[in-house]
């Protein structure tokens, strides 16, 4: 019999799963043929083969750009969760070994998360896993996709915007206040929320379709539109664009105090109560018991249960 039959299942190759996979994600021949180790010649002899099992075109090109057909798209979530299931429960079986590994987290967190907390998760890895690396990522327009794909190993979002298919883990909360200019004096005494609705506000919204920060969401939640002046795709712009003027913003609290020390702020209690949020990590299902995740995960929890609450003070600032 040939020795390519043996390798069979049920009539398929299994290796075109593999080509089937990369061209659903590169969307692109060259890239998806690169990305696997073929040559061009040996991509396109996939892809005739995936044709003639499939009974359906799959893929066309028009111009550059590889168009997918209905069943392409509708056998790409069940090959990737087939390919992934090997993956984490078959060829990553070994124990994982921190000090001798070389493995590269893909995670999704804001830019202030990174800044108030992911960096002392760098600090600490470095010290004991010096061969581990980490890929940092914006907050992307569908996480939930690249989570289901395994394309990033966590998120680490506000809990109220994870879906309930994957795990997830509290880290801690969050306090948000209200920050602006040192000499706004609109900011001398209580912030009644009259007041704070008729300011012109900065607020950071993300990815291609601008979704809004968590407490923009939160406000939206309680019935309420700020006037928004000022757009910015990150957190930690929003201190320094509020000097000189007199606009003001909600930002969380610790990271209200770690840019007090360097940038003259006055901070305020919010006239909303309870405007606060739970920051939480989330992982993929497929990577429950994956040894290297495991680590990781308690490394982010144990680091997360050091992080004191912020004192409700930066300096003589707050009020």
């Amino acid at each position: 019999m040939d020795t390519n039959e043996d390798m069979r299942f049920k009539g398929l190759d299994l290796n075109l799963l593999v080509a089937l996979d990369a061209l659903m994600t590169k969307r692109s021949v060259t890239a998806a043929a690169r990305s696997i180790n073929l040559s061009q010649p040996a991509m396109s002899s996939a892809i005739a083969r995936l044709r003639s099992y499939f009974q359906d075109e799959l893929f066309r090109m028009q111009g550059r750009e590889l168009i997918t057909t209905p069943r392409a798209e509708a056998l790409a979530p069940a090959i990737r969760d087939a390919l992934l299931h090997i993956q984490f429960s078959i060829i990553s079986w070994d124990m994982f070994n921190p000090a001798q590994s070389d493995r590269c987290f893909r995670i999704i967190l804001s830019d202030f998360m990174t800044l108030v907390f992911f960096e002392k998760v760098v600090e600490r890895v470095a010290r004991e896993a010096p061969g581990v690396s980490f890929e940092l990522l914006p907050p992307d327009d569908n996480p939930d996709e690249l989570l289901r794909r395994g394309e990033v190993d966590f998120l680490i979002f506000p809990d109220v915007f994870m879906s309930s298919v994957h795990p997830k883990a509290k880290l801690f909360d969050q306090t948000l206040v209200s920050v602006g200019c040192l000499m706004n004096k609109q900011l001398l005494g209580d912030l009644s929320f009259e007041r704070y609705m008729s300011m012109g506000h900065v607020a950071a919204q993300f990815g291609r379709a601008l979704k809004p920060s968590v407490e923009q969401w939160l406000l939206l939640e309680h019935g309420f539109k700020r006037r928004i002046e000022l757009v910015v795709p990150g957190f930690n712009l929003i201190p320094p664009l509020l000097s000189g003027t007199k606009r003001i913003a909600i930002i969380p609290l610790r990271l209200a105090n770690h840019f007090a020390k360097d940038i003259p702020l006055r901070i305020v209690k919010h006239p909303l109560p309870l405007l606060s949020f739970t920051e939480a990590v989330q992982w993929p299902a497929l990577h429950n018991k994956d040894q290297a995740s495991i680590w990781m995960r308690e490394i982010l929890l144990d680091e997360a249960s050091r992080m004191a609450a912020p004192r409700e003070t930066a300096g003589c600032l707050w009020r």
